[in-house]
């Protein structure tokens, strides 16, 4: 499912128009990545925590050559699932 596939789902669900829906999650996107570059985590009760996670520079290969190279530091995102979508993914 893309973005707009969800768009058109929630706004479905909500009654409301697909642009609104759009702006909403546009939004939230906006909100959670700035959340995150500030080093804090986003944790949506019963669906999940997003947390920043800091690579560090390491030694990689390039798989086209094979040429050794340096892969530089970054921050990336790490998920961990809540109980309620584990428990909803896992039915009992």
């Amino acid at each position: 499912m893309n973005k707009t596939e969800l768009a058109k789902e929630i706004a479905s669900r909500m009654s409301t128009t697909v642009s609104e829906t759009l702006q909403f999650l546009n939004t939230m996107n906006e909100v959670v990545s700035e959340t995150i570059s500030q080093n804090e985590s986003v944790m949506l009760q019963n669906f999940g925590q997003y947390m920043p996670w800091k690579q560090v520079a390491r030694p990689g290969r390039n798989p086209r050559t094979g040429e050794d190279c340096m892969i530089s530091k970054r921050i990336s995102v790490k998920f961990k699932p809540g109980k309620g979508l584990i428990k909803k993914l896992n039915p009992q």
